[in-house]
């Protein structure tokens, strides 16, 4: 018979393929699987085996035992025991790349009723047959393990040289860079949302990080849960990560804080103002009953006790609900009696325009604000100087401590050592943000100040937008403490805010010499 007209020989047993890849990149490019079945149906066919079943495991380490496609593949040998069965796979590192999981698979498809072969090796139960296939097994465990120690440490020398090698996070995205790979740029609008929380949080704008959290959720394109809302850990997480002030760092890896390839959200001196927040202590939450319906609810005292007012719907005999502030002191005289929220947040209004400073009075206000910024970008250059010189000063202290721990035995005082050095290390990279960004403006002074500016001119209008978290906002910056309001008479003077009362002085023409103590 000729080589053209001989038929594959045929056999009793049915086959189930199994095959699997590791990775989401071999999915994606549609090499491994599809191979490794075609290379399997090419056996089966010169072996004369029928395929029943082909069994897949996608992006599935070959160390995992427990996976998908393997489980289904011996759930569904237990349950055909009646028919001989062959499990074929492309090749042995397939089945696993790992010693132990080999063994223990090659175990439980022998318990199903199953034998294994491949297009690649000869499995038998003799000495030989099992000392090449513990020997192609081990050397596929050695392949595994050898390539994650390079990828770890090309992401460790990644890391060293200022790259971020793992998943972008909210704000930031990788972009290929001719010349350096993959490297992290914003990711507009979540990058200015993310900016606005951090730098919020760390002026005071956001008292908790529940306030941060209620600003990320405001905003529909924010990411959040399927629950629609925003982790308590992921604002931690932001609050703490320093990629986002153009740093990087692996404290497992051994890599310590560096500056990062990648612009920062923020600046690294904002970072550390934010740490320093997070580590004063826990304040007072905001208040959960904080809504659009009272903006003014914990922001006014009663005049006469001076305890904060409450506000609450109240329904009449009709059925129509009605909104009120009141005290609630028991000692107080004025305990019960209602204020509609017409009348106080009427004169609170009344109150805001009172502010509104007369256009030449802000203009010579503006005025001396843009001497000031003038003069300040005029001692850019000194500042820069007294930075660079507290930079060395650092230096000094470093190397002195260096040396220190080299003469040093105790464990004990080697690690205080190093905290403190790892210490100088962060207030020297502040102070060389500094003497860089001395001189350096971001805009005009039009620019810059035209928002606060328009604000100060006017700090009714953005009450009247409505928003509630702006409204919030103007209660902060307004006034420097809680407003006091009596029923009869309105609203008591109020303790402003540093910009308005530096505007009500020069309403009233007063002139306050400067202390010589403390005078820059």
């Amino acid at each position: 018979m000729t080589a053209q007209t001989a038929k594959p020989k045929t056999n009793t047993a049915t086959a189930v393929i199994y095959a699997r890849v590791s990775s989401v990149a071999q999915m994606q490019k549609g090499h491994g699987l599809g191979s490794q079945e075609t290379r399997c149906r090419e056996f089966a066919r010169m072996k004369g085996y029928e395929i029943a079943h082909v069994f897949c495991d996608e992006a599935v380490s070959g160390s995992l035992i427990d996976r998908p496609g393997m489980l289904a593949m011996l759930k569904y040998l237990k349950a055909n025991r009646s028919k001989e069965h062959v499990v074929l796979i492309d090749d042995i590192s397939r089945l696993a790349r790992d010693m132990k999981a080999h063994l223990d698979l090659r175990d439980a498809i022998a318990a199903a009723g199953a034998r294994l072969e491949s297009p690649s090796i000869e499995f038998g139960e003799d000495s030989d047959s099992i000392l090449v296939e513990n020997l192609l097994a081990s050397v596929s465990q050695h392949q595994r393990q050898k390539n994650a120690e390079q990828t770890r440490n090309r992401m460790r020398a990644r890391i060293q040289n200022g790259y971020w090698p793992f998943i972008s996070c909210i704000g930031f995205k990788h972009v290929h860079s001719p010349g350096q790979g993959k490297v992290l740029v914003r990711d507009e609008p979540l990058a200015s949302i993310i900016q606005e929380g951090l730098e919020g949080y760390a002026s005071g704008r956001f008292e908790t990080q529940a306030e941060v959290k209620r600003f990320f959720e405001s905003f529909p394109v924010f990411p959040k849960d399927r629950y629609g809302v925003v982790r308590n850990q992921f604002v931690t997480d932001t609050l703490t990560k320093t990629l986002y002030a153009g740093y990087v760092e692996a404290p497992d890896w051994g890599v310590s804080l560096r500056k990062g390839q990648h612009e920062g959200l923020i600046s690294f001196e904002t970072f550390e103002r934010i740490q320093k927040r997070l580590k004063e202590g826990a304040r007072a939450p905001a208040r959960p009953d904080l809504n659009a319906d009272f903006p003014l609810r914990g922001a006014i005292t009663c005049a006469c006790c001076e305890r904060p007012l409450t506000a609450s719907w109240s329904k009449s005999k009709t059925g129509v609900k009605h909104p009120y502030y009141s005290c609630f002191n028991r000692a107080c005289s004025e305990k019960g009696k209602s204020i509609r929220r017409d009348q106080i947040e009427g004169d609170f209004a009344a109150l805001l325009e009172s502010l509104t400073p007369a256009p030449s009075l802000f203009d010579l206000v503006r005025a001396l604000v843009k001497h000031g910024w003038d003069q300040r970008l005029a001692q850019a250059h000194a500042f820069a100087k007294t930075f660079a010189k507290d930079i060395q000063g650092i230096e000094k202290q470093i190397d002195s401590l260096l040396e220190r721990i080299v003469e040093a035995s105790n464990p004990t005082v080697i690690t205080a050592y190093e905290n403190k050095i790892a210490k100088l290390e962060r207030e020297k990279l502040v102070l060389e943000e500094k003497r860089v960004s001395s001189g350096l403006v971001r805009g005009t002074f039009e620019e810059m100040f035209e928002l606060a500016m328009s604000f100060f001119a006017n700090p009714s209008k953005l009450w009247v937008s409505g928003s509630h978290m702006h409204r919030r906002l103007v209660l902060k910056l307004t006034f420097a403490d809680r407003l006091q309001y009596c029923r009869k008479s309105g609203f008591r003077t109020p303790e402003m805010a540093l910009p308005f009362k530096a505007l009500a002085s020069f309403r009233e023409g007063q002139s306050i010499m400067a202390e010589r103590v403390g005078f820059e």
